[in-house]
């Protein structure tokens, strides 16, 4: 559903999912080798599960942060169980991908390059890519592709409207906690259509 206006086109989505998959599908569109319909609806679903401010950050000694990729990779050399090893080289990939997309300057000013962000986050995929039972062409794309997905994330989440993606992260991520109608009316007006019911928060 769409409206229009002389001054501006806005396009409503059932989902934060679905917004950040019309975008990821309006760029991969663009590429000469586009990525897999199921690794771009992974890089979806990595996108809107990241808008919820408790699974991007972590809370350590009171304060909110995200984790340190360095922790999360010694923390999965160091288990003995493989389901957990998984699951922490998936959060390891994925905030990789997230980080290298959306905060590279941030990280660049503490010596981190985008190097640090594909052998980290290539590593971890290719790991899954090799011991997970399913969607092991997702992580092997995403291994031999890491440095094409950041630039797809990246250029998804380009400026819509006056904001950043991460500034929509972070006001669907506010929204979602406090359930404020000034957010709510906010995000709705940048394509993003909420669904209040069943909301939980």
């Amino acid at each position: 559903m769409t409206f229009e206006s002389h001054e501006y086109r806005v396009r409503t989505e059932a989902s934060l999912l679905d917004y950040f998959r019309r975008r990821l599908d309006r760029c991969a569109e663009q590429m000469h080798l586009a990525p897999h319909d199921d690794t771009l609806w992974y890089l979806g679903t990595l996108l809107e599960r990241f808008g919820r401010s408790e699974q991007l950050f972590e809370y350590h000694e009171g304060r909110q942060r995200i984790q340190a990729l360095a922790l999360l990779y010694r923390d999965a050399y160091e288990t003995t169980d493989q389901r957990l090893r998984c699951q922490l080289l998936q959060r390891l990939g994925d905030l990789a991908l997230f980080i290298g997309a959306f905060f590279p300057e941030r990280y660049a000013r503490r010596g981190i390059r985008r190097d640090y962000f594909v052998g980290m986050g290539g590593g971890a995929y290719d790991y899954l890519s090799e011991h997970l039972p399913r969607q092991r062409h997702i992580f092997d794309e995403l291994t031999r592709q890491f440095g094409r997905m950041i630039e797809l994330v990246a250029k998804a989440g380009t400026r819509s409207g006056r904001l950043r993606p991460d500034e929509i992260l972070s006001l669907y991520a506010r929204w979602v906690e406090t359930g404020s109608p000034t957010l709510a009316a906010q995000l709705r007006s940048l394509g993003v259509q909420l669904q209040v019911t069943g909301r939980t928060h």
